[in-house]
């Protein structure tokens, strides 16, 4: 997609909010503080920002007013991928710098809670801190020291946030699951990490049900030997069981928090891959690189301050929610929503954003075409007139995400499609405060972020599909895997194709101008003689057919030098997949993108099989159909519904 596809922008920001964007004063001051441009806007800020990356990540740490108890040595000690070397020297402390709001403004919301009932519950910056210092006093006294890991097995509730700040300042490594995971997909997690506590709940709500969880808190306690606590948290009002320290208890006292000063590369927290094939990857980031990624990506990129709320749909399986916590390191109000995005309606995700008039409202591409086919009317039905931005992860967002949200929401809207990845904690490329949207597109590559698209040469690529790569480090990349000590994983998962250079495993298009597409992931490509499409753009053009609820469309070499193309569709109640639909879906494909790229067979199943995380399992179903057992081809613990998987099993059986 090129800039003469696609000339007019969807939105663009005015004067105005261009001129009072945090990125612009930041620009401002960075060009007579540290040699940046000072014309030439984001495009001029974005290379000195890759060509001089030392200097910028000074001057980030220097606008932010990061607190290094000890000075660093120098920014970067070693560039190279894997293993840069970030600020060695320095010391500092995450969860300090997420609570520094609690010293100017103590009585302003830090957390706003809501759950199905739709009703707020406000935690001040105060009362975070004094929960923050009476946990992490509480740790100490069971002997947690730096460097130990601490689980949680929760919701998206004030009490996590507090765990993991509490956990951070004791310089101990956080780690959660979301209790909707069963105990297997947990265990495949937490037991590579030994953590020594344990936070549970005793169940959650979620579409109007309760759903207890004692069986399995009382499995993993069983099958996590290193455990030297467990705290309850009763969220439906069970006691304590046996053993268990109670919430209330542990964060009874007045205490003021001591914050464990650590080095920059100290490991704050593990988050995991969804590992659909073998044990999901353990994978553990800095608290001094997260902090300043964070900073810039929130402070600069999502343009958040004191006066905002922030909102995103996430719960605590996902990167998203740590993400979203780091909110609070701009001094912003975190929105924590716990509960199902679509009860008791479509709409629901919009009535929360209405109710803490969330300036950043922050949700998944696929929400939003689930509104559009809903035709959900948020602005008819919500006062939205806070919102600023609606930003959209976990897959592109199609063209059509973006009109609706730009005719449904407001025509004046920032739409920040983003994408990155749980290995960075963050986004390679998406919101950009002063710059214009255009349908499909992310806005830009992100600062210090020197995103490229790259041809199997290694040969950068404008205007033409290509691999995603990073040439230069950045703070938040992994300072290891868990477990690999050689850190040949760690290698192999980014650095096999380009050495030195990180492969993310998507494919992408950076235009023209700057902006870039994403098409879907390079390992469950569509390649058809030649010519290679992402999953997503076929998703989107059939998506768009009233009578398709989801689809899932795999490309297999086949042993005979043939390829074989199936599309898997679930449909919408009522629907049924005849010839006609069948020859509507291959004419949309056919018109829309590629004639090429039309199915050998449209086949209708159950529904798409997910990951925990919300995303459609490509390469699994790939394997399956390529005749690998169900048992290799997929971790049972890291999908949604492990029964979905065999039907693709049984139809390898029968195609041969």
């Amino acid at each position: 997609m090129t800039a003469a596809a696609n000339p007019a922008p969807l939105w663009q920001p005015d004067s105005g909010r261009i001129a009072a964007a945090r990125i612009t004063h930041f620009q401002t001051w960075a060009a007579e503080h540290h040699g940046a441009p000072a014309e030439g806007g984001y495009a001029a800020l974005h290379r000195w920002s890759v060509a001089e990356l030392e200097t910028f990540w000074r001057a980030v740490a220097d606008w932010f007013d990061v607190r290094f108890s000890t000075p660093y040595e120098r920014v970067l000690a070693d560039p190279a991928m894997p293993g840069a070397r970030w600020f060695p020297g320095a010391t500092l402390n995450y969860a300090e710098h997420a609570l520094r709001a609690a010293e100017d403004r103590p009585h302003d919301p830090a957390l706003l809670h809501l759950d199905e009932t739709h009703e707020p519950t406000v935690i001040t910056w105060s009362e975070l801190r004094r929960q923050v210092g009476a946990l992490a006093a509480e740790l100490r006294a069971l002997g947690v020291r730096p460097g130990d890991r601490v689980s949680g097995y929760l919701p998206n509730i004030p009490q996590a946030v507090t765990a993991l700040l509490a956990t951070a300042a004791v310089g101990a490594v956080w780690t959660s699951c979301a209790p909707d995971f069963g105990a297997r997909s947990v265990l495949d997690r937490f037991q590579q990490v030994e953590p020594v506590v344990l936070f549970t709940v005793d169940g959650y709500r979620y579409g109007g049900k309760e759903h207890d969880r004692t069986d399995t808190v009382a499995e993993l306690r069983s099958e996590l030997p290193t455990l030297r606590a467990v705290i309850h948290i009763p969220l439906l009002g069970t006691e304590a069981p046996e053993g268990a320290l109670d919430w209330s208890a542990v964060t009874a006292a007045d205490t003021e928090p001591a914050f464990e000063q650590v080095p920059f590369d100290h490991p704050l927290w593990v988050l995991y891959s969804s590992g659909t094939t073998g044990l999901p990857k353990a994978i553990v980031q800095s608290q001094g690189g997260i902090l300043l990624e964070h900073l810039k990506q929130l402070g600069l990129h999502c343009d958040l301050g004191p006066e905002d709320r922030f909102f995103w749909y996430t719960s605590t399986g996902w990167m998203m929610w740590n993400f979203l916590v780091s909110g609070l390191l701009t001094g912003t109000t975190v929105v924590l929503y716990d509960g199902s995005p679509g009860y008791p309606d479509t709409g629901a995700q919009w009535r929360i954003a209405e109710l803490t008039e969330a300036t950043l409202f922050g949700t998944s591409a696929a929400y939003v075409m689930a509104c559009r086919k809903a035709d959900v009317q948020p602005s008819r039905d919500h006062d939205l007139s806070r919102i600023k931005c609606v930003a959209t992860t976990g897959s592109p967002l199609p063209p059509d995400g973006f009109r609706w949200l730009h005719d449904e929401v407001a025509e004046d809207l920032w739409i920040a499609s983003v994408s990155g990845g749980t290995d960075v904690c963050s986004c390679f490329a998406g919101a950009v405060p002063t710059l214009p949207v255009h349908i499909g597109e992310l806005q830009a590559a992100c600062l210090g972020t020197d995103l490229q698209s790259w041809d199997p040469h290694g040969k950068p690529l404008i205007g033409e599909v290509g691999e995603l790569v990073v040439t230069n480090p950045m703070p938040s990349m992994p300072i290891r895997f868990w477990n690999d000590p050689d850190g040949s994983r760690y290698r192999d998962s980014y650095f096999e194709m380009f050495p030195g250079v990180w492969r993310h495993g998507d494919w992408i298009t950076i235009t023209d101008r700057g902006s870039v597409v994403i098409h879907g992931r390079s390992d469950s490509t569509l390649n058809r003689q030649g010519v290679r499409m992402g999953s997503a753009d076929i998703y989107e053009a059939v998506e768009r057919l009233p009578e398709i609820r989801e689809s899932l469309v795999i490309g297999l070499e086949e042993p005979d030098g043939g390829y074989w193309m199936p599309l898997f569709v679930h449909l919408a109640e009522g629907a049924t997949l005849d010839d006609g639909l069948r020859d509507r879906i291959k004419r949309t494909i056919r018109e829309q993108l590629s004639p090429r790229h039309v199915p050998d067979d449209i086949i209708e199943v159950p529904a798409v099989p997910h990951t925990l995380t919300g995303k459609r399992i490509e390469v699994p179903v790939k394997r399956l159909l390529q005749g690998t057992a169900l048992a290799k081809a997929v971790n049972p613990g890291s999908v949604d519904n492990i029964e979905l998987l065999r039907f693709y099993e049984e139809l390898a059986r029968t195609r041969k």
